[in-house]
């Protein structure tokens, strides 16, 4: 019976730590450049919750650079940014 509780807890615990990784929490802002020979953008962004950063304008690398193609100055976003290799970086854009 220790057992089944013992299994039961660990997958649980395993399904909630799968479901925060998938989980992507998106920041609201305003593109205010884009600069496709750098892969960069800059946005003016709400608080970052998930990298504990304010609101400010900021410019990100993009984790792929036809995401640059979407994006022009003046558009209002939804993205996710995320350290990836150490360097803030968009990983999504809606």
């Amino acid at each position: 019976m220790k057992n089944a509780i013992r299994i039961t807890l660990a997958f649980l615990l395993s399904l909630g730590t799968a479901a925060g990784a998938i989980a992507q929490e998106y920041t609201r802002g305003i593109v205010d450049k884009v600069d496709a020979k750098a892969q960069k953008v800059t946005i003016k962004h709400e608080d970052l919750k998930n990298l504990d950063m304010p609101a400010m304008t900021m410019v990100f690398r993009v984790k792929d650079a036809a995401m640059l193609e979407k994006l022009k100055a003046g558009e209002n976003i939804e993205f996710v940014a995320e350290r990836v290799d150490g360097k803030l970086t968009v990983t999504a854009v809606k």
